[in-house]
């Protein structure tokens, strides 16, 4: 039994700017949603990412099904979504009656194939039923191939929806991450690289299209003097409350990202020596938050799989996680297509099989990291079978 702390994967970093807003909004008695916060969080988060409106949410998930309903998806229609990604990137798509086809990842992002986008898109014209939209995941901080995706998309006259749930701050080309397609979406979950708590939010540049949102978002009321709706709205706006959170968290937020980018490279600089132990790459065409450092473990190499690692790190009282499992494997999608990278290699069932995510909190201290890292070593069988204790 352990008697050190616990270490988290990713715990929320709070600091004291939020608490400045918090009071503005105490002092100003907004607490239901909608408010000045909001207003102000919106314009900010928008200014930030370089898009040119915003809308704040209850979630991410929130974000990604009213960009579905915003492209009028419905019942029986095709949508193509990335494989590696977490249930809420689909359950959307499921809401509105719509199918979800997977699309798998490829080596070099972990993201979106171009490859086996453009095979599905191909073979969906030759069946003319071509989707209505394309949900592209950034995985764990990283950008997809936006250039190669946005062109296939272009070709088909198919829109773009990002799921930049993970990827707050993430770059292409110089390019936020979730402003290359039509609707961009980033979630403000407490495991967050920032944090309301709870929220999301909703970026585009159709502002015509997020103010319809924002209608959609607020139980679709119409604006008169009493309580008239004409169709179908929902509960998704966020509080002014969880706004200001949102505000002093964006203030910090390149301070965060440089922060989870140190403790990748801590975790590169304290693993690399070891056998079949290898890091999630990084594009050379933008910068990875590195929301999660995310490595895969070739047992052959290494002595022992990913789950055995992590079975070591909760006994050492940390907490770690498996990748993804890929949507296309889950028992929810039985029957849904999936598009491997190629005819023979599914990348994300290979990174699901291998694939580690370790803790990439902002506030991890470097003795907690080094906790992890000799955890890890640990593990490594040498040919004795016995296990090897090697230490920083």
């Amino acid at each position: 039994m352990t008697t050190n702390k616990r270490i988290y994967l990713s715990p929320p970093h709070l600091g004291t700017e939020e608490q400045v807003f918090m009071a503005e909004a105490f002092a100003s008695n907004w607490i239901a949603p909608l408010g000045p916060q909001v207003e102000a969080f919106e314009r900010e988060l928008a200014e930030r990412v370089g898009a040119k409106g915003a809308v704040a949410l209850s979630s991410g998930t929130a974000g990604i099904h009213l960009a579905l309903r915003l492209l009028d998806i419905g019942v029986g229609e095709l949508v193509f979504c990335s494989s590696l990604t977490f249930v809420a990137s689909v359950n959307p798509v499921l809401y509105l009656g719509a199918t979800p086809v997977f699309i798998d990842s490829e080596p070099d992002t972990w993201n979106m194939s171009p490859a086996a986008l453009r095979r599905a898109l191909q073979e969906a014209k030759e069946k003319k039923r071509l989707p209505k939209a394309v949900i592209v995941v950034h995985l764990y901080g990283q950008a997809a191939k936006m250039d190669e995706i946005v062109r296939v998309c272009q070709e088909y006259e198919v829109p773009i929806i990002e799921d930049a749930a993970e990827a707050l701050g993430a770059s292409y080309w110089e390019k936020s991450c979730g402003t290359f397609g039509r609707f961009g979406v980033y979630s403000f979950n407490g495991n967050k690289i920032i944090t309301t708590s709870g929220g999301g939010m909703l970026v585009s540049d159709d502002r015509a299209a997020l103010e319809r949102a924002r209608f959609l978002a607020a139980q679709a009321r119409e604006q008169v003097p009493y309580y008239l709706h004409h169709e179908q709205g929902y509960n998704y706006r966020l509080s002014n409350l969880l706004a200001a959170v949102g505000r002093g968290q964006l203030r910090v937020l390149e301070d965060r990202i440089a922060a989870r980018r140190q403790v990748f490279r801590r975790y590169e600089q304290g693993l690399a020596h070891l056998p079949g132990w290898e890091s999630m790459p990084e594009a050379a065409t933008g910068r990875s938050t590195r929301w999660l450092s995310v490595f895969t473990v070739d047992e052959t190499r290494f002595g022992c799989t990913a789950s055995a690692v992590i079975k070591a790190l909760e006994q050492a009282d940390i907490e770690s996680r498996r990748v993804w499992k890929p949507m296309h494997q889950q028992p929810l999608f039985t029957g849904c297509l999936f598009y491997p990278h190629d005819e023979n290699i599914s990348v994300a069932d290979r990174l699901f099989d291998q694939g580690i995510c370790l803790p990439s909190g902002s506030s991890l201290t470097e003795e907690e990291q080094l906790r992890v890292i000799e955890t890890i070593r640990s593990c490594q069988s040498h040919s004795s079978g016995e296990a090897l204790h090697v230490y920083l």
